[in-house]
């Protein structure tokens, strides 16, 4: 069953749109908080329409991810207990939950470890807005918290960008062959990474 190269050649469609920077920021801000697709299905087609312009909407992405780190950083801090209904209706709350024992603990070493375990999050492919409501509702100090929020999320779209522009119509070529194998294989890599976040709290706990 193919699922990733159909929603793959719609979402080139969506990124030729004229309007398709806008909803890239929009999409990258809305990730951060609440939604569950990642801004880089967005952003990898249109670096692949237009890859001089690559750099610029991974800086557009940087900066939605950036505004929505804050606000959900903010939510998590004062509106969680309130929203935990809709969380668990979403099937949200167990992974969020996760991901606080988590980032608790790092918090009680130290400042510095929490950013150290942040920006490696950065790196997985597990969704932005676990980490930043896990890190509005401990308290991560905000320092820490934005540093690691830039250079997680900077790095993945900016990598992604970079690969892009040097590969030209051979990384969209290359993109377009194995969208199907690689869509199966992120998804397996999120609810690996989501399950590792589990298995830590379990642990530490």
């Amino acid at each position: 069953m193919k699922i990733f190269g159909p929603l793959y050649e719609r979402t080139l469609a969506w990124a030729a749109h004229r309007h398709a920077p806008a909803y890239l920021t929009g999409l990258s801000f809305v990730e951060a908080i609440i939604f569950p697709v990642m801004p880089e299905v967005m952003l990898a087609p249109m670096c692949v329409a237009q890859p001089k312009r690559a750099f610029w909407f991974a800086t557009l992405s940087l900066i939605g991810s950036m505004a929505g780190a804050l606000v959900g950083y903010a939510l998590g801090h004062y509106a969680f207990e309130a929203l935990k209904p809709m969380f668990a209706a979403l099937g949200m709350l167990d992974n969020i939950e996760a991901g606080i024992a988590t980032v608790q603990a790092k918090v009680a070493e130290s400042p510095w470890a929490v950013f150290t375990f942040l920006v490696i999050g950065g790196f997985m492919p597990i969704p932005m807005k676990v980490f930043t409501w896990a890190s509005g509702i401990v308290g991560v100090p905000m320092l820490q918290y934005v540093l690691s929020m830039l250079i997680g999320r900077g790095k993945r779209v900016f990598l992604l960008a970079l690969v892009i522009r040097i590969g030209g119509p051979r990384a969209e070529a290359a993109l377009r062959r194995y969208i199907e194998p690689l869509g199966w294989i992120a998804t397996a890599v999120v609810v690996a990474g989501i399950g590792w976040l589990w298995w830590h709290a379990q642990s530490g706990a």
